[in-house]
């Protein structure tokens, strides 16, 4: 059986998607593989193949593998976790979808349209070719045509189905609050292994993300790995589920605890988009993939990439005591150093004197800023900063004025309680009088004030979620509709205040999806500053998320989540793999300390670009060994960067050369160490030979660290 687009014989293989007319049968093609799907003769679509990309002569072969459900609605005989499960109004459960027709829009896109064997209930699957990235981006939208409601109870968005071996392996990100993104591994066996979150935010606990590798052997530089991301920030889940046949399926989409969503006729829904990658190349190209196409396709300035700032904030150095004449005092000590962007944190409006009170009450407290913003904010920018604060804007303390006029604002079920989490209760964003208290109230404060800098902090879970004031059976969708309200509400301050950079946080990392990342230029990783613990941090969060928008300060000690403490360098190298932040009280710091600090953030923006916009080499786990190494390579390759950590030193070992990842072997690169760890010092060497030996770093003692950087010399 030959395709027949492009020539009788063959189909035009430079294609993104190949069609066979005769067989419906599609190929989507990236670079580096191939997903086939195929019409079977009872109008089932199966997915047939998913990996390493075929030749154009293998489809034939492919064909005519069984394969199994692309998108299974529930009904029939369908015992897998289902795309699709609904109820009718007279009570019918039961829906089986069957190929109705397709359309290609251009040559990325695809829409093949599912319908229910006997009702007017249709299943468009959206799917789109990122070839550059080795991606496919699939959502679904489900269209309710009938004379009659329906209630989804679940509508995923999509399924990915691994070709079928005897062992896989799942690694998933894990952890609580403090210890966000954590890396997790474990066999898939026979059953269902469910990452979830049901807080109406991504979570601290799971994020959804998943990499899976056959039988373990896969690591940082080489093996087959499929793995996927979903962009969403409210309850999620992945099922990740061998079933009695022996197949490996990830269903993910809105998790379906607590779900329900009414859809009258004629009504639609669209699901979150599912994205999913294949590799041979490791863990490694599976981050380089998802970070460059974050970076390119998602970052809200992708057309125009900026790079992120220096950012002073005030939070752990004062607290909630801020003050005008304080923060002056401060600025003036942070801005010789190299700040960009000078932020102020909690504690600068209503009777925000602690957390159990103001809350809601955006407007400047007058004891502490008796003549407002205005004065710091130009004093900030007379120093040549720009000037950030933050905000809560969807939580409320109910001793404040928000609350005491408006009781009925927050989520809550009538006649319960309403359980208070640091104080503070959730405003319901999801009714439009409450998102339009909020543009407004921070459009005018944005628009008062010369803003350029926005932390969006969101400090608790959801509980309690009643909506009154709509119909019972429409009050599940408030899970749904909290989440679409959030993005709205960012997107339409983004764009009547462009210029503002906004970084999102949830607690740390409580919310960290590319839903929220593609409204957001950077994410607050963790509360946790400590930097051998960030080390893992940052391990995991940068394996589905790219260096560029990982916030990390560099904070005093001993620290304040466990009581480590640190050397000064050591804080700073790992605060610079990602976007580098200082939240500290600089008034205390000796002038040594200062005179380091202005050093240490010179030679960040030598090297921003470098480690925000280029390629990372995770050259030595922090989970496995004493030592961690990652290097960034810029794009183009004209440079490098290295740095390498020492946990703790036993038995005096030495740690052995780290070899170099991603370079031009008939290059010349010039060695520019920071220190005189380096053995043999700044000289010129061989990309071969930096692949093949590698460096020899003279790292003793606990928590030593030190960083190379690497210049293409021709």
């Amino acid at each position: 059986m030959a395709m027949t687009l492009g020539s009788p014989a063959l189909p035009d293989l430079s294609a993104r998607i190949l069609e066979d007319p005769s067989e419906k049968l599609w190929a989507l093609e990236t670079r580096s593989s191939s997903y086939v799907l195929r019409v079977d003769g009872n109008g089932v679509l199966r997915n047939l193949f998913w990996g390493a990309r075929l030749g154009g002569g293998d489809y034939a072969d492919a064909a005519f593998a069984a394969g199994s459900e692309e998108y299974p609605g529930w009904g029939g005989p369908v015992f897998v976790e289902a795309g699709l499960k609904l109820t009718r109004a007279d009570g019918v459960r039961d829906v089986v979808l069957r190929y109705h027709s397709h359309r290609q829009p251009d040559p990325d896109r695809l829409v093949i349209r599912l319908k229910d064997c006997n009702e007017e209930i249709f299943v468009n699957l959206h799917y789109r070719v990122f070839e550059d990235y080795d991606l496919l981006g699939k959502r679904v939208a489900v269209e309710n045509r009938t004379s009659q409601s329906i209630t989804l109870e679940s509508a995923q968005s999509g399924v990915w189905r691994l070709p079928p071996a005897d062992s896989y392996r799942l690694t998933h990100l894990a952890g609580h609050w403090g210890a966000e993104l954590r890396l997790a591994q474990q066999p898939i066996q026979p059953g269902m292994i469910v990452l979830d979150s049901r807080r109406g935010k991504t979570s601290h606990r799971a994020n959804p993300w998943f990499a899976i590798d056959e039988g373990g052997r896969a690591d940082e530089d080489r093996g087959e790995v499929w793995f996927g991301a979903l962009a969403w920030s409210g309850n999620w889940k992945l099922a990740v589920e061998r079933t009695d046949a022996g197949d490996v399926r990830v269903v993910g989409g809105m998790n379906t605890f607590d779900f329900a969503y009414p859809l009258a006729p004629g009504e639609s829904l669209e699901t979150p988009h599912f994205y999913g990658g294949y590799t041979s190349g490791g863990f490694g190209q599976a981050s380089r993939n998802l970070h460059r196409f974050t970076r390119n396709e998602v970052l809200p300035d992708r057309a125009s990439p900026q790079l992120r700032p220096v950012v002073y904030n005030s939070w752990y150095s004062v607290y909630f005591d801020v003050n005008e004449s304080l923060l002056k005092r401060v600025a003036d000590r942070a801005a010789p150093l190299g700040v960009e962007v000078f932020a102020i944190d909690d504690g600068w409006f209503g009777e925000r004197n602690d957390d159990t009170a103001g809350l809601g009450d955006w407007h400047t407290n007058p004891e502490k800023f008796p003549n407002g913003l205005g004065p710091v904010i130009e004093h900030v920018n007379n120093l040549g900063m720009k000037f950030g604060i933050w905000i809560e804007p969807e939580m409320v303390n109910p001793d404040s004025d928000l609350y005491r006029s408006h009781p009925d604002w927050v989520i809550n079920f009538p006649g319960r309680p309403r359980s208070e989490s640091r104080n503070q209760l959730v405003l319901n964003i999801a009714r439009e009088d409450v998102k339009e208290h909020l543009f407004q109230t921070f459009d005018k404060l944005f628009s008062d004030h010369k803003i350029e800098y926005v932390k969006w902090d969101m400090n608790r879970d959801i509980t309690e979620p009643g909506w009154p004031g709509v119909a019972p059976e429409a009050q599940r969708t408030l899970w749904v509709e909290y989440v679409r309200s959030l993005y709205e509400l960012l997107d339409r301050l983004r764009e009547s205040h462009p210029d503002i950079l906004f970084e999102t946080c949830s607690g740390g990392g409580g919310r960290v999806d590319l839903g929220i990342i593609a409204r957001s230029g950077q994410i607050w990783t963790s509360d946790n500053t400590d930097p051998l613990d960030r080390l893992k941090l940052q391990h995991g969060f940068s394996l589905p998320y790219p260096p560029k928008i990982m916030m990390s300060w560099v904070t005093d000690v001993p620290d304040s989540h466990n009581g480590r403490t640190t050397s000064l360098k050591y804080r700073f190298l790992v605060s610079m793999m990602g976007s580098l932040g200082l939240s500290v009280a600089l008034e205390k710091w000796p002038e040594e300390d200062l005179d380091y600090a202005q050093e240490m953030i010179a030679l960040y923006k030598e090297i921003r670009e470098t480690v925000q916009h280029g390629d990372l080499y995770r050259l030595a786990s922090p989970w496995q060994g004493e030592t961690t190494a990652n290097q960034y390579v810029a794009e183009g390759g004209g440079q490098s960067v290295l740095f390498v950590f020492r946990h703790s030193q036993q038995f005096r070992e030495r740690i052995p050369p780290i070899r170099l990842m991603g370079l031009d072997p008939n290059a010349s690169y010039l060695l520019r160490p920071i220190d005189d760890k380096l053995s043999g010092g700044a000289r010129a060497v061989s990309g071969a030979y930096l692949a093949a030996h590698g460096l020899a770093l003279d790292l003793v003692g606990d928590f030593d660290a030190t960083a190379v950087v690497i210049d293409r010399a021709n």
